[in-house]
């Protein structure tokens, strides 16, 4: 069962409005009906798949005290050592989800916490899955901590998506797999988990937000 993401109404709304006077000028405006077809069916299919995009499904997070959920549907498309991150200013390691357009696009918390830093970074829109997009492209950074090891979470815009929702803020309370925004059209997202985390990902493997388990720390 699913209903639709509350970040997504307002771009709903919009488009629905565009489609259905697109659709009743088609009608008006051409003669041959199979052009007026044509195109209203372009449009419901439109109106569709955004329906589509937007659906915000329940999840059910394990219940596991040291388990690190990811954040995002999607694929995992890098993993690596990371020397010195500059914001948690310590070595970890980075595991990246590639979001396709297709992907459930709702981001959720990956731990009990607060959130102690949160910044968001204007920059450019390389095709998301790529190394650089981490470091080059618009993104929202947000830490969690929850007092016994800190958490960096991305959130990366990429080639197509323009528009990261984040509703957290510094000193926000959020529980493990707690809604917190998207990212619109397609997009990434980075975790940067202490060195002494246990992955339970590989590469290529597909997560779900709210319920893969990424990691364990002990």
């Amino acid at each position: 069962m699913f209903g639709l993401a509350k970040y997504g109404l307002d771009t709903i709304l919009i488009i629905l409005i565009i489609c259905f006077l697109c659709i009743i000028f088609s009608l008006y405006y051409f003669d041959n009906i199979l052009i007026k077809l044509l195109i209203s069916i372009i449009f419901i299919d439109f109106v569709i798949f955004t329906l589509f995009f937007f659906r915000d499904p329940e999840r059910k997070t394990p219940n596991i005290e040291n388990a690190i959920i990811s954040p995002a549907d999607g694929k995992i498309c890098l993993i690596k050592e990371v020397e010195q991150d500059k914001y948690l200013n310590n070595n970890g390691i980075q595991v990246s989800i590639f979001m396709s357009p297709l992907n459930v696009h709702v981001n959720r918390a990956p731990i009990d916490g607060e959130v102690i830093f949160k910044k968001y970074i204007p920059g450019k829109f390389h095709v998301a899955y790529v190394d650089k997009a981490s470091e080059l492209n618009e993104q929202t950074v947000v830490i969690f901590d929850n007092g016994k090891y800190k958490i960096l979470m991305k959130q990366i815009a990429g080639y197509i998506a323009r528009r990261i929702v984040n509703t957290l803020e510094v000193g926000s309370k959020v529980k493990k797999g707690e809604k917190l925004g998207m990212i619109k059209f397609g997009s990434r997202v980075d975790l940067i988990l202490p060195k002494n985390a246990k992955l339970n990902v590989k590469l290529n493997d597909v997560v779900l937000a709210g319920e893969t388990i990424i990691a364990s720390i002990d």
